[in-house]
C-alpha cells in the first residue's frame, strides 16, 4: 500500500466526527506524517463540539486549542488521502474541489469494506457520541491496517 503524507479526515462542519477520527487516528499511528481535521462547510472557525470533547477526554485523548477550518484545494497533494464520513460528502468534495479524486477521496468505513457509514452525532446525547467514537475507533484500526501504520509495525 502507497504511503501517504497527510490524510485529511473531513466532515461536514468539522467540529465533531473529522477531529475526533483524527485525534483517534493519531493514537494508533506510528508513522512521521500530517493527519488533519477539515470541515466541508465552515462558515467561521468553531472550537471542537463540547460532547466530542467529553468523549475524547474520557478515552484518554485530549485536545489542545482547536478551531474547524474549511478544506481547501491547496491541501489536498499527490501524497495526501482524504477520508469522509459517508458517499454524499465524497462526492461533494470531488465535484468541488480538482485535487480531491476518485483516487483519493474515500468514505471511511467503505476503504475498508465496511457498508454503514459512520453514524453522525451532532445533536445526540453524549452517549450517542460514545458510539461514534467507538465506531470510529474500530472502523480506524483497520485503516491503520491497511495502509501498514498500525503500531505493530516494526518499519
Amino acid at each position: 500500500m502507497r504511503k501517504y503524507k497527510r490524510i485529511i479526515f473531513v466532515a461536514g462542519n468539522g467540529i465533531t466526527r473529522a477531529p475526533m477520527a483524527a485525534e483517534i487516528f493519531k493514537t494508533l499511528c506510528n508513522e512521521d506524517m500530517e493527519i488533519l481535521s477539515r470541515g466541508i462547510i465552515v462558515a467561521f472557525p468553531e472550537p471542537l463540539n463540547q460532547k466530542t470533547e467529553a468523549v475524547m477526554i474520557s478515552n484518554g485523548i485530549t485536545v489542545g486549542d482547536f478551531e474547524s477550518k474549511q478544506i481547501t484545494n491547496d491541501e489536498i497533494t499527490e501524497d495526501t488521502i482524504l477520508f469522509v464520513m459517508e458517499e454524499s460528502k465524497r462526492v461533494k468534495l470531488i465535484e468541488e474541489l480538482p485535487n480531491a479524486t476518485e483516487e483519493n477521496t474515500f468514505v471511511l468505513t467503505s476503504f475498508v469494506g465496511e457498508e454503514l457509514e459512520i453514524m453522525d452525532p451532532y445533536g445526540g446525547s453524549l452517549q450517542t457520541y460514545g458510539i461514534c467514537f467507538e465506531m470510529l475507533k474500530a472502523t480506524l484500526t483497520k485503516v491503520a491496517e491497511k495502509l501498514e501504520y498500525s503500531p505493530d509495525d516494526e518499519t
